[in-house]
């Protein structure tokens, strides 16, 4: 069986949840004697280097990419207000890509085309002018549900009512998007559900996706009393919004009762502001060489997440790895965890300090 797997970003090297999702399927399907081809858009965010792929990667996945310029753009998103279209959407829209995908698809035959994210289904229109294929969405998130969460926490009454202009309009495109669909592979069975409540119809499962261990990196590192950590991908707006929250909320109450503690903000695209601040015993580190070794090294890990869908990878990891975690509800959404068991859930700023104390004293 031959599949072609259209990622919105390089799935490797798998530096963040969403690229550790799409490389444990490619390497999946890969091991289970599938014939796969990869085909990834690259930005400025997300770059491939192609130069520092492992050769049996390329060669087993036939990797290819294209360059799209995804960043924001003032003048592009003001105008679109004009529109009834997904901005969101609209930045992933390429005629380069759509050249390349073409060229591929006439190519070869494939029998699956697993469609990594919302954001490359404006490509299924080329795809069946050409293929027979059948088209799966795999599904990290719920897409709008990012938007209308962020949207609903969100106190200015401008950019509030923006947000929900763009929660709107992709859960316009999401269940437009349905009708094009062979079968949705969801992260959850909450997103699942959710899928089936939108009007989805067909075939539909969730496979959650694992977190493979690194046997090459070491294992022998010393862990740092009464260290809290964060690591994520800081170009995704709940990560801010939550760290946000902790600091302003959080961690005034954590550090008056236990003053030892010390924070670290670790993640790619770290925003500056993070840099700038002036907090007692936070340490923003930003990208890290070893996430792996970053996480053996600290003791408590939070995830106060707001606004997410799908799941959370780094709370897989830190499971894997040994780690505290203390995650709000929606952190943890998706997740089969029981709370005082293996994760401890706050979801107020009351709840989330008194959990880090306790473990900071305990």
């Amino acid at each position: 069986m031959k599949i072609l797997q259209i990622c919105n970003k390089p799935p490797y090297p798998a530096v963040d949840g969403g690229a550790i999702a799409m490389n444990n399927t490619t390497q999946g399907l890969v091991s289970n004697g599938y014939e796969v081809k990869v085909l990834a858009i690259s930005t400025a965010k997300h770059p491939v280097n192609i130069d520092s792929l492992p050769e049996d990667y390329l060669v087993s996945t036939k990797f290819e990419s294209v360059f799209i310029d995804t960043s924001i753009k003032l003048k592009d998103a003001f105008f679109n207000l004009f529109s009834s279209k997904s901005y969101n959407i609209e930045r992933f829209i390429s005629n380069d890509l759509t050249k390349k995908l073409i060229t591929i698809l006439e190519k070869e035959n494939f029998d699956i085309i697993i469609l990594e994210s919302l954001f490359v289904a404006p490509y299924i229109e080329t795809i069946k002018k050409i293929s027979k294929a059948k088209i799966v969405l795999r599904a990290h998130n719920v897409e709008y549900k990012i938007w209308e969460r962020i949207s609903s926490n969100t106190k200015n009454p401008i950019k509030k009512s923006y947000l929900s202009l763009l929660a709107k309009r992709l859960k316009a495109y999401e269940i437009k998007t349905f009708k094009d669909l062979d079968g949705i592979v969801a992260m959850t069975k909450i997103d699942a559900n959710q899928f089936v409540q939108l009007g989805f119809n067909k075939f539909i499962t969730a496979v959650p996706t694992g977190y493979i261990i690194n046997k090459g990196e070491s294992e022998n590192v010393e862990v740092e009393k009464n260290s809290i950590f964060h690591i994520a991908s800081m170009d995704w707006l709940p990560n801010v919004e939550g760290i946000k929250w902790f600091l302003n909320k959080v961690w005034k109450t954590v550090y008056l009762n236990s003053p030892n503690s010390k924070l670290y903000l670790a993640g790619r695209e770290m925003p500056q502001e993070f840099y700038d601040l002036k907090l007692d015993n936070v340490i923003t580190v930003g990208k890290v060489e070893s996430a792996k070794e970053f996480y053996l090294s600290k003791k408590i890990m939070i995830v106060p997440v707001l606004s997410g869908s799908g799941m959370r990878i780094k709370i897989i990891e830190g499971m894997a790895l040994g780690k505290v975690i203390i995650s709000t509800t929606i952190g943890a959404e998706g997740i089969q965890v029981t709370n005082n068991k293996n994760i401890l859930i706050a979801d107020s700023p009351e709840e989330f300090a008194e959990a880090i104390i306790k473990c900071t004293s305990n």
